[in-house]
């Protein structure tokens, strides 16, 4: 086992230092025109739903994805040896891309390189790939990308700026260093990361790069600047998040739903269970109400959820992921209208949940997480409301204006009645027409 690992990567540092050592950015800054930041989010901010996809050797025996080794778990050799048992022969893109669509999601984001720097392309640019050094033995990123487009989703791709396994990248472990202060050395790095880069982009045209290992270097070091211009270069529309220094279109918050509404775009990325990468042993899966309580909270301040589901390493999904974006399918299904291309709804304080509202501003979209006791309420609605209605049913409900005085130009509270026969068994959606844009009177 000692003399293959020692094999491979001699292997990968001789295919590497044939590089020049010298990075060069493969285009300036003036040699492109790229669609503007709110051109190329526009998609991005209707689409509301993502499925993020870790797979990678790290699924053969249920390991800590790349983690393992960095932190000290098992060694690095012990880790790289999963990938004799990463076979993906139960690999199905199309079922995978169906099941995706099937949830309501309208990207998915595929790991084609984590920090263990496994690439699950057929990279020429040295490094390890599961075309070479793995029982899979074939590119995994080019069906997968096929299918999801063919079920009419945009396509992201992830990729980790670090690779730890790379002879000529500084970082190994959290304790260990392979050099400081090495200018080839890091350029024959920057070099490998620019053609991995520019492989993937004249390839696959992806529609959303999700970067991530940004954080052992800063901006400047990592030539994010020279980087953005040459992604902009191949591929002038692609949405890149904020793990590129400065230089992102739109925030990462990860597991921790925002407490105050951020500003701008962003997305919540979360895992299902605890883990991004398959572990057999995490059974601490939430449920699809849990979940759907977090989306309804993300999109009602106006960001993204990218929900992480773990493949096997055979390429099967466990019946929990299954079941539970069969019922975000469901869900997502049913009330469609309150969910793609609507804007962030009501500020904190108006009302108790959720909400969002059409681009238009005229359809306020109330998501109760809950059984009502008694009539819902709505607090400084300005607008005057036309009609209200669930969503997904069409059953119409009465409404009236109560605590406001005929003198006052201060806007009343608005009581809803929800019948019991309309709620739906995960979060109901109350549709309230408005006579204009939406506005609200909030008291300083």
């Amino acid at each position: 086992m000692k003399r293959g690992l020692l094999l491979l990567l001699l292997a990968v540092a001789v295919d590497v230092r044939a590089q020049d050592a010298i990075y060069t950015p493969a285009v300036d800054s003036t040699s492109y025109a790229h669609s503007s930041r709110a051109e190329r989010l526009k998609w991005f901010a209707d689409a509301k739903l993502g499925i993020f996809i870790h797979w990678g050797i790290y699924a053969v025996n249920g390991t800590d994805e790349s983690w393992a080794f960095f932190n000290g778990y098992i060694s690095h050799e012990d880790y790289l040896a999963q990938r004799h048992g990463f076979t993906a022969a139960k690999y199905d893109p199309a079922a995978w891309a169906r099941m995706i669509a099937g949830s309501g999601a309208r990207y998915s984001v595929l790991t084609t390189r984590h920090h263990d720097g496994m690439a699950l392309w057929d990279s020429q640019a040295g490094g390890m790939t599961v075309v070479r050094d793995t029982p899979a033995g074939r590119d995994l990123v080019a069906p997968w990308v096929d299918a999801i487009r063919a079920e009419g989703l945009k396509v992201g791709l992830y990729y980790s700026h670090s690779d730890w396994s790379h002879p000529d990248y500084d970082v190994w472990t959290s304790q260990r260093r392979r050099y400081t202060d090495d200018p080839a050395r890091w350029g024959r790095f920057l070099a490998y990361h620019e053609t991995q880069m520019q492989e993937l982009t004249t390839r696959f045209r992806p529609d959303l790069y999700w970067f991530d290992g940004d954080w052992e270097h800063d901006a400047e070091t990592w030539r994010f600047a020279a980087l953005r211009d040459s992604l902009f270069a191949w591929q002038p529309s692609v949405v890149l998040n904020s793990r590129i220094g400065p230089l992102g279109d739109y925030a990462t918050p990860e597991q921790g739903v925002p407490i105050v509404r951020p500003d701008g775009a962003w997305e919540l990325c979360m895992t299902v269970n605890d883990s991004w990468g398959w572990q057999p042993t995490d059974t601490n899966f939430k449920t699809p109400n849990q979940l759907l309580k977090i989306f309804a909270d993300v999109i009602g301040n106006g960001g993204n959820l990218l929900l992480n589901i773990s493949p096997r390493a055979d390429g099967t999904f466990a019946d929990e992921y299954v079941e539970i974006l069969r019922e975000f399918g469901r869900w997502t299904s049913k009330h469609a209208e309150a969910i793609y291309g609507t804007r962030a709804g009501l500020p904190d304080g108006h009302f108790w949940g959720p909400s969002t509202v059409s681009a238009d501003g005229r359809t306020l979209y109330l998501m109760l997480p809950y059984r009502p006791n008694g009539p819902i309420v709505v607090k400084g609605l300005k607008n005057e409301v036309q009609r209200v209605r669930v969503v997904g049913t069409g059953v119409r409900m009465g409404w009236e204006i109560e605590m406001k005085p005929y003198w006052s130009a201060k806007p009343g509270l608005l009581y809803i009645d929800v019948p019991e026969a309309a709620l739906d068994p995960e979060i109901t959606v109350v549709a309230v027409l408005l006579d204009s844009p939406m506005e609200v009177y909030r008291e300083r």
